[in-house]
């Protein structure tokens, strides 16, 4: 892989990627001003490249990886992270308009769909390969389902340790005020196991479409982490920015352990 070929087209991905970001999309996303262009760019220069990084290494080519990029990349940063808005809907609704919740799936989808094959195409990656005599990674069905339990457990006590010992005190005063009425349902935690179950399926593409199990592995971990967190970037009308920081930290750290484990546990002997 040529570095400075690959920089290139990832910049040109990044670019692209911020044009999404802030375009208008009518009935979905208001216009905004030209400036706001400027910051989206570092968050779409991370999401391109940590993506650029995934398809280059990929042994999938053609509209199999094209689906793939598409899953992994909505999967993260719409699905996961508003799955939990619309959960919790009743505990969010004075922080987000319950209005905003589907215009967010939706441009998010958008995005995923237009971003997913250009990127592909870029990277000359369009071309189906042959599958013959490749072996990629499989494990017996009783063994995927243990181990997404298990991975879905392994993410809801980083979920509970990343948000008592890194967001809380990153946060102080601050959460006390922003979570002030928030009252967490008893079912919070098996709701988090079933996350954690979805971001291990999110992965599965992943160990299979890169052969080496470590590359995989750290692919993983910077896209949970880089995807989500880069999301916590720019400042928004609903999070006062000491709670966006604080939540930025938390999730860099833990998303990229998390992604870390899960593709670790995919490929433990037992």
């Amino acid at each position: 892989m040529n570095l400075q070929n690959f920089l290139l087209k990832s910049i040109s991905l990044a670019l692209l990627l911020a044009l999404l970001y802030w375009l208008p999309i009518p009935e979905i996303r208001a216009s905004s001003e030209v400036g706001n262009l400027i910051y989206w760019l570092p968050v779409a220069f991370l999401d391109a490249l940590v993506l650029s990084c995934m398809i280059v290494n990929s042994r999938w080519g053609g509209w199999k990886l094209v689906l793939a990029t598409f899953a992994v990349f909505y999967g993260v940063t719409t699905f996961l992270t508003q799955v939990e808005t619309v959960v919790f809907l009743t505990y969010f609704e004075e922080m987000v308009p319950t209005e905003m919740i589907p215009k967010l799936f939706v441009e998010g989808f958008i995005v995923a769909a237009v971003f997913s094959p250009i990127a592909v195409a870029l990277h000359n990656k369009m071309q189906e390969t042959s599958q013959e005599h490749v072996k990629e990674f499989s494990l017996p069905l009783k063994t995927w389902i243990w181990k997404l339990l298990l991975i879905g457990i392994v993410y809801m006590f980083i979920y509970i340790v990343f948000g008592a010992l890194v967001f809380k005190p990153l946060a102080g005063e601050a959460f006390d005020e922003y979570y002030a009425n928030l009252q967490m349902p008893t079912w919070v935690l098996p709701f988090q196991i079933l996350r954690g179950i979805v971001w291990g399926l999110l992965a599965i593409p992943v160990v299979k479409m890169i052969d080496d199990w470590k590359k995989a592995r750290l692919a993983v971990a910077l896209l949970y982490s880089v995807l989500m967190a880069g999301l916590l970037l720019l400042p928004n009308p609903y999070m006062p920015d000491i709670i966006r920081r604080a939540h930025f930290v938390e999730v860099l750290l833990s998303n990229f352990l998390f992604g870390w484990l899960a593709v670790t546990i995919f490929h433990l002997e037992v």
